[in-house]
């Protein structure tokens, strides 16, 4: 996958010097040539602010821009000013020209990093389920079976008299993915019987580990879909 710095194709753009004429003109055409409409590609209109009386922020992490990677069309962008919204599920970069938070449209996404690391992926086919709203997962385990997040925030009034009158609260979703097809998993049962696990193998494997589903949700699930790939049989799909 091609890299290219995010701010360097509108440093170029915007800064021309007959020094650097030469290397301004491959940067700009090979970012011409990848991304040809790149205002309208990538913005989608100013980012509107959650109202100042809403406790807490819609945002994964904190209120803060961090570098991220952006992949758009093959193309991973590197440094990228990113801050992910997690109630609307859209993400957001800052303008360098107008100095403005900017929405990138959803559509063109592929996949986004953090400044923390985590890896969220632009997924179809789980449209059925009323949170998927953009389609954005963060990718826990990145194998044939993979172990995905969905965060999601809500809005709930405040029960106190005060400054605030709502706030934002935030829960997450767990999935298995395989083949294009979603499981959504809430029991420690679903996770085991949806991978067509033998209840004698989960327990010899989790012998002496110490990680249980009722404490450790998010590694328990992992370790799942870690054992399920270490078997020898081929993996045709999740049993209903």
């Amino acid at each position: 996958m091609l890299k290219i710095n995010f701010f360097t194709p509108f440093i170029l753009f915007f800064i021309w010097t007959a020094s650097s004429f030469a290397q301004t003109q491959t940067y700009l055409s090979l970012y011409k040539d990848q991304l040809p409409y790149f205002q309208e590609l990538i913005t989608g209109g100013q980012y509107r602010e959650p109202p100042l009386n809403y406790e807490g922020s819609p945002y994964h992490l904190d209120r803060k821009f961090g570098e991220g990677t952006l992949s758009i069309n093959k193309i991973s962008y590197t440094d990228v000013p990113l801050l992910y919204d997690v109630n609307a599920d859209v993400v957001i970069t800052f303008h360098p020209i107008h100095n403005q938070k900017i929405l990138i449209k959803p559509e063109k996404i592929e996949e986004f990093q953090l400044k923390d690391g985590s890896v969220f992926r632009k997924l179809a086919g789980n449209e059925s389920y009323n949170l998927n709203k953009n389609g954005f997962y963060r990718v826990l385990n990145d194998g044939e079976i993979k172990v995905l997040i969905k965060y999601y925030k809500y809005i709930d009034p405040t029960k106190t008299v005060g400054k605030y009158t709502h706030a934002f609260l935030e829960k997450d979703d767990y999935f298995y993915w395989y083949d294009d097809k979603f499981v959504l998993i809430r029991k420690k049962k679903q996770a085991i019987e949806s991978l067509g696990l033998r209840k004698k193998d989960v327990k010899k494997y989790f012998k002496g580990k110490s990680i249980y589903f009722s404490t450790e949700k998010e590694r328990y699930i992992q370790e799942l879909a870690v054992l399920r790939e270490s078997q020898s049989d081929t993996f045709n799909g999740f049993v209903k």
